[in-house]
Formats: C-alpha cells, sequence, structure tokens
C-alpha cells in the first residue's frame, strides 16, 4: 500500500505505539511480577488478554472448531513455541537481571528474523543467501558486543547477563519459530482467529504447565494488589491493545515502513530503561546495539523487497 493513502500517517503511528507499549512491558511492567513463580506469570499475562477478548470475539471459538486438524496443529506448535516457551524464557531472563540491563534483553528479541528466515529455511524450504548469512553473523556479533563487549565469553562475575542473554536468544528463537510456523497458519485462517487462538492455546498449555508443577493449589493468593495491577496492565497494553494498533496499522503502511517503525520498540526500551531504571548503556554496548538493529532492519527490508520480486515474478 503506497504511503500516499491517508490514512498511512495514523497506520504508523498505531505501529509505532505498539512497537513502544512491547518495549514498556520488557523493561517496565513485566518485570514487576519478579517474585512470583515464572509459569504463573505467564498464564496470568495470557490468561487477562483472553478474558478482555471474548465480549467481542467470542464467536471465534466456533471458528476454530471448525478448523481441520492440520491447522489446530500449527496453532498448537505456535502456541507452544512463540506463546509458551518463548514468553517463559523472555519472563525469567527479565527476572534474572534484577532492572539491571533490562534494554539489552529486550533488544536481543530483536534477533528474531534471523531466527525465522533460518528456519523457514529448513521447515518450509526457503532459499537462504549468503548475503543473508553475512548479515546474521554482524547481528550475531552486535549481540555479542552488547553482553561481552570486546572481552571473551565470561558467565562468573556474579552478574546474571550471560544467562539472561542466553534465555533472550532463546525467546528470539522461539518467536522466530512461531513467525515461521505462523506462515503455514495464517494461510488456513484469518488474523484475528489466528490471534484470538494463540492466546487460547497458550493458556491452556500454561494452565497445564503450573498444575504440573505446583499441583492444583496455584498460588493467587500470593499475588498482591499492586501485582495484579501490573497483570491487568499488561494485558490492556501490550497483550490487547498493542496487538490491535500493530495490525490495524499495517493495513494502511508499507511492510518497508512498518519495519522502520518497530524500531520504537528498542527505542522505547532503552529510554525507559534510563529514565525507570536508572540504566545506562556502555559505549560498546550502544556500538552492539547499532549494529545489531543495523543489520536486523537491513535484513526486515531485503525479505520484504525479495517478497515484492516474487510476487511480480
Amino acid at each position: 500500500m503506497s504511503m500516499r493513502s491517508p490514512r498511512a500517517p495514523l497506520g504508523a503511528a498505531a505501529v509505532c505505539l505498539a512497537a513502544a507499549l512491547w518495549g514498556m512491558d520488557g523493561v517496565v511492567l513485566t518485570p514487576r511480577l519478579a517474585g512470583l513463580p515464572v509459569l504463573f506469570v505467564v498464564f496470568l499475562i495470557h490468561l487477562v488478554p483472553l478474558i478482555v477478548m471474548q465480549p467481542i470475539l467470542f464467536s471465534t471459538w466456533k471458528d476454530l472448531g471448525r478448523q481441520p486438524p492440520k491447522v489446530l496443529f500449527a496453532l498448537l506448535l505456535v502456541s507452544a513455541t512463540g506463546g509458551l516457551v518463548g514468553t517463559v524464557a523472555i519472563v525469567k531472563a527479565l527476572f534474572l537481571v534484577q532492572f539491571n540491563m533490562l534494554s539489552v534483553v529486550v533488544l536481543l528479541q530483536k534477533l528474531q528474523p534471523v531466527f525465522a528466515i533460518l528456519l523457514a529455511a529448513v521447515i518450509l524450504k526457503e532459499k537462504v543467501t549468503m548475503s543473508f548469512l553475512g548479515k546474521a553473523c554482524l547481528a550475531l556479533a552486535g549481540a555479542y558486543l552488547m553482553i561481552f563487549g570486546f572481552h571473551p565469553p565470561h558467565f562468573d562475575g556474579g552478574t546474571q547477563l550471560p544467562l539472561a542473554a542466553g534465555l533472550a536468544l532463546l525467546a528470539a528463537a522461539c518467536f522466530g519459530a512461531a513467525t515461521t510456523l505462523g506462515k503455514m497458519l495464517i494461510t488456513s485462517v484469518d488474523v484475528r482467529t489466528a490471534t484470538f487462538g494463540r492466546y487460547a492455546v497458550t493458556t491452556c498449555l500454561a494452565l497445564l504447565a503450573c498444575l504440573s508443577t505446583m499441583g492444583l493449589h496455584l498460588p493467587f493468593a500470593s499475588v498482591s494488589l499492586r501485582q495484579w495491577l501490573f497483570v491487568i496492565i499488561i494485558g490492556m497494553t501490550s497483550g490487547t491493545t498493542a496487538i490491535v494498533l500493530y495490525y490495524w496499522g499495517l493495513q494502511h503502511i508499507r511492510a518497508t515502513v512498518a519495519t522502520i517503525c518497530e524500531l520504537c520498540l528498542p527505542l522505547s526500551a532503552v529510554l525507559l530503561d534510563y529514565l525507570v531504571n536508572g540504566t545506562v548503556l556502555t559505549p560498546v554496548q550502544w556500538l552492539g546495539a547499532i549494529v545489531l538493529l543495523s543489520a536486523i532492519v537491513n535484513i526486515s527490508l531485503r525479505g520484504v523487497q525479495g517478497r515484492r520480486r516474487e510476487r511480480a515474478a
């Protein structure tokens, strides 16, 4: 869609706001739930948006019930990877750093396109170019600089950042897998059904995981009023509002513009981490962040251009 569309500026603003909300979630909201079991937190932050969706999307249950087993299996895989495992990994990573370098953990999630393209090559047999591999290595080099600087890898010294970074990379891989698997899902159902189904299935998977590890007595009573407030805010902002804004915005702007707008996620994360937590990235970490984000934007833009050439062929 051309940027001359009357709603293009609003669409760009909507994607920017959605990305900023996701950045706020990572450095301001979710870390405030530290102290609760990670699986239980993942269950709550999926349950609340699912409840909020019911008055509007309740009929979607019927749509899901009519889907063939292949589609439901794809939905299960997307929910298990991007919904459950990926969210558990990133929440655990945010809890580990204890308000120290939260923005680094959030920035590492931007490696998601690298994993998505690599998995697409394996699962969907899509071609991987040498140009992509070079940019992927550059993105990983940027990630390394943010974690270790110019020093060799070290996992001692009392810092939890390397372990948190490893979990953030696992989350990026899971989100990338969900993106790749989602391509199979989105060919059969619309975005609304896919989003609703992902929250529904992830909520069920998280509940089963909680019951298997904690028994029947889930720690609802241990959630303070302040933590309930943060759970509700997460559900209403990054859980529902951000998703609605993001997909509405995508309908009115080009994918290349959306890629640039999505940089509001790391920018908001770095800014809020400084304003709220007093965290300042070192010069080397800034260098790593710039290298990583430049490589990821280049990969994303090339991917959009490649899809356009395929459609024109």
